[in-house]
């Protein structure tokens, strides 16, 4: 199933802005400081690395990469943009590290970061487009529904739909309920 303009557009920007948010929140609590034309242009960057991606449902191994890759762009952007600074001024000190080459612990916070966001946006996707599908169908249902002669609709039969289980007499179960039953001698 592929996806409209609309759609395509309302999924792009939502990951910008989940990565844009990642990648902000993760500056600012490393003690780094942000402009607004670097935060434009990080939004821009991940909108335009998310756009060729939204037309249809992606999974984990499409958006770990992705994510990862702008979260690496972005750290780099944000690094460059922002003047450097002498005194830790965040609580986690994760950003003062020499020139572009990042400290472990930065590292560390930037892949979990980028692990859970992408675990999160994978489940999302996958729900997403299920209850797409679930929706894609239901409506196709009430059309044929109404669309056909009314002696033909009850012919019609899903084939996505569960059948309903026949009944099945158990031959080898042993049933041990109630009490036990008396044994006279004979």
């Amino acid at each position: 199933m592929s996806a409209g303009l609309p759609f395509r557009l309302t999924r792009a920007s939502s990951f910008a802005v989940a990565c844009l948010g990642l990648g902000v929140l993760a500056h600012l609590l490393g003690g780094g400081t942000l402009s607004v034309p670097a935060a434009a242009g990080g939004l821009g960057l991940a909108f335009a690395a998310a756009w060729p991606l939204s037309g249809r449902e992606r999974a984990l191994g499409m958006i770990l990469p992705l994510l990862g890759a702008l979260q690496a762009v972005l750290h780099l952007l944000f690094s460059l943009s922002s003047p450097i600074s002498s005194a830790p001024a965040g609580p986690l000190h994760l950003h003062l590290h020499p020139g572009l080459v990042p400290g472990i612990g930065m590292l560390v916070v930037h892949g979990w970061a980028v692990g859970l966001t992408a675990l999160w946006l994978a489940r999302g996707e996958a729900a997403l487009w299920g209850l797409l599908r679930r929706l894609a169908a239901g409506v196709c249902r009430v059309l044929v529904l109404y669309l056909t002669p009314s002696s033909a609709s009850a012919a019609v039969v899903f084939a996505d739909e569960p059948r309903q289980p026949r009944p099945a007499v158990l031959r080898h179960a042993v049933s041990r309920r109630g009490p036990p039953q008396v044994v006279t001698a004979a």
